[in-house]
C-alpha cells in the first residue's frame, strides 16, 4: 500500500500525459516559454494593440504638422469672349499660376493639440505593454489550466479504479455471504459517482486544451510539468507596504488612466484657446499670362508677403460647447484614474492574501496526504477484520484522492498568484516566464 501511495503521489505531482490523449497525432511535449513565443506571433489582441500604438504615433505627426509650413500651388486656364456697347470686342486666354507659403506663428489650439497627441501616443504605448502582460498571464493561466485538468483527471481515474476494485470485492463477498446487499449497493453508487467525476474531468481537460490552442495557435497536450521541488515561498525582503507602493507607481492601468487624463487636460486647453487670435505668415507668388488680349500678349507677375491675424468672434456656440464637453471628459478621466488606483490596490492586497493562503494551504495539504494515507490503510485493515464498513472505506479512498488533487491545485494556485501580483504592480515580464520555465520538466 505504501509503495502504491507513493507512486500515486509522484504521478499526480508530475502531470504526466493522459493515455487517452497520448495517441493523438498532433501531441508534442512543450514548455511554457516556447508556447508564449508562439502566442506572441499568433495572438490577435497583441497585434491590435501594436497597430493602435502605431496609429497614435502617426496622429502625433499629424498634429505637429499643424505647426510647420504649408505650401500650396494652383493653376488655372480660362477662355474669355467680351463684347458690348461700351467696350471693344475681344477674345483672349488667361493662364494663371500661384504659389502660396503659409507659416503659423501663433496658434495656441494647435500647440495644445500637439501636447494632447503626445499624451495619447504615450497612453497607447502603455496599452501595448499592458497587452503584453495580459498575454503573459493568459498563456501561463491556460498552460496551468491544462496541467490542472491533467491532475484532476489522473486523480479521478485513480479513484475510479480503486472504487471499481472495491465494488468487485464487495460483489464477491456478497456472493459468499460475507456482507449484506446494501454494501454492494453502496460500492456501486460510489463507482457510478467516480465514473461521472472522471467524465467531467475529461471534458474540462479538453476545454482547457482548446483554450490554450486558441491563444497559441496550436495543440500542445504533452506539457512540461511543475517540478516537485518548486519553492512555495514569498520574498520576505519585500513588505506588503512596498508591494502597494509599487502598484501605485508602476501599475499599467494607472499609467494608462494618467496619460488619458493628461491628454484630456491638453484638449481642454486647446478648446479654451479657440477664442484666442491666430497669427500666420503668408507669402504668395503669382504669374498670369494673357494670350491675344487686345490682339497682343501680356504677362502679369506679382509676389507678396503678409502677416495675417485671425480673430475668432463667434462660431454659433461651438467653442463654448466644446469646452463644456471636454470638461465632462476631464471629470470622467479623473474618476477613471481614481478607479484604477483603487483597483490596483485591491488586486495587490488580494494576491498578497492569496499567496500567503496558498503557502499555508500547500504545507497543510502536504501533511494531509500523509494523514489521509494512514487513515485509508487503517480503514481498509479495519474493514478486513470487520470493525469498519464499506462506506467508511469508500469515504477514506475519496478523501485520500481528493487530498492529492487539492495539493497539486494549491501549488498551481500559488504559481498563478505570484504572476498576478507582479501584473498588479506593473513588473510582470517575459523574464518571469523564463524563470518559471526552469522549474518545468518533461513528463516522465
Amino acid at each position: 500500500m505504501k509503495h502504491t501511495s507513493k507512486l500515486l503521489v509522484s504521478t499526480v505531482l508530475s502531470c504526466i500525459t493522459l493515455p487517452f490523449l497520448a495517441s493523438s497525432a498532433y501531441a508534442q511535449s512543450t514548455d511554457l516559454l516556447s508556447l508564449y513565443k508562439k502566442a506572441e506571433n499568433y495572438d490577435a489582441e497583441i497585434f491590435a494593440a501594436q497597430s493602435a500604438y502605431m496609429a497614435e504615433l502617426e496622429g502625433k505627426k499629424i498634429a505637429f504638422a499643424g505647426l510647420l509650413p504649408s505650401i500650396n500651388a494652383s493653376a488655372s486656364l480660362s477662355h474669355t469672349n467680351s463684347n458690348g456697347l461700351y467696350q471693344s470686342d475681344d477674345t483672349y486666354k488667361n493662364k494663371a499660376y500661384t504659389l502660396t507659403l503659409s507659416q503659423p506663428l501663433l496658434n495656441l489650439p494647435t500647440w495644445h493639440s500637439v501636447s494632447a497627441s503626445e499624451q495619447n501616443a504615450l497612453r497607447a504605448q502603455v496599452v501595448y505593454h499592458a497587452a503584453q502582460q495580459n498575454l503573459i498571464l493568459n498563456v501561463a493561466s491556460a498552460y496551468f489550466s491544462v496541467l490542472r485538468g491533467q491532475e484532476n483527471l489522473r486523480s479521478d481515474q485513480s479513484q475510479e479504479a480503486a472504487v471499481k476494485r472495491q465494488y468487485e470485492q464487495a460483489k464477491e463477498q456478497f456472493d459468499v455471504g460475507l456482507i449484506a446487499i446494501t454494501d454492494v449497493h453502496e460500492a456501486k453508487a460510489s463507482y457510478d459517482a467516480s465514473q461521472t467525476a472522471r467524465i467531467r474531468s475529461e471534458g474540462n481537460l479538453t476545454i482547457a486544451i482548446e483554450n490554450l490552442s486558441r491563444i497559441t495557435g496550436e495543440f500542445a497536450e504533452e506539457l512540461h510539468s511543475l517540478k516537485t521541488d518548486f519553492p512555495i515561498s514569498m520574498d520576505a525582503s519585500i513588505s506588503p507596504e512596498e508591494w502597494l507602493e509599487s502598484a501605485q507607481a508602476n501599475n499599467l492601468n494607472i499609467k494608462i488612466a494618467n496619460y488619458a487624463l493628461k491628454a484630456t487636460e491638453a484638449s481642454l486647453k486647446s478648446q479654451k484657446s479657440a477664442h484666442f487670435p491666430t497669427l500666420d505668415l503668408q507669402a504668395n507668388y503669382g504669374d498670369t499670362v494673357f494670350s491675344n488680349y487686345n490682339s497682343g500678349n501680356d504677362n502679369n507677375e506679382n509676389s507678396s508677403i503678409a502677416l495675417v491675424l485671425n480673430m475668432p468672434l463667434y462660431s454659433g456656440g461651438a467653442t463654448q460647447a466644446g469646452v463644456r464637453q471636454v470638461r465632462h471628459q476631464l471629470a470622467q478621466a479623473e474618476h477613471q484614474l481614481t478607479s484604477a488606483k483603487r483597483q490596483a490596490k485591491m488586486e495587490t492586497r488580494t494576491e498578497l492574501i492569496n499567496l500567503t493562503t496558498n503557502i499555508q494551504t500547500v504545507e497543510s495539504l502536504k501533511q494531509n496526504i500523509v494523514s489521509r494515507e494512514s487513515a485509508l490503510e487503517a480503514t481498509r485493515e479495519g474493514y478486513k477484520v470487520g470493525t469498519r464498513n464499506i462506506v467508511e472505506v469508500l469515504d477514506a479512498e475519496r478523501n485520500y484522492f481528493t487530498a492529492l488533487r487539492d495539493y497539486a491545485n494549491a501549488r498551481f494556485d500559488f504559481v498563478e498568484s505570484s504572476l498576478r501580483i507582479k501584473q498588479a504592480t506593473g513588473t510582470l515580464s517575459v523574464k518571469d516566464l523564463e524563470e518559471l520555465n526552469t522549474w518545468l520538466s518533461p513528463a516522465n
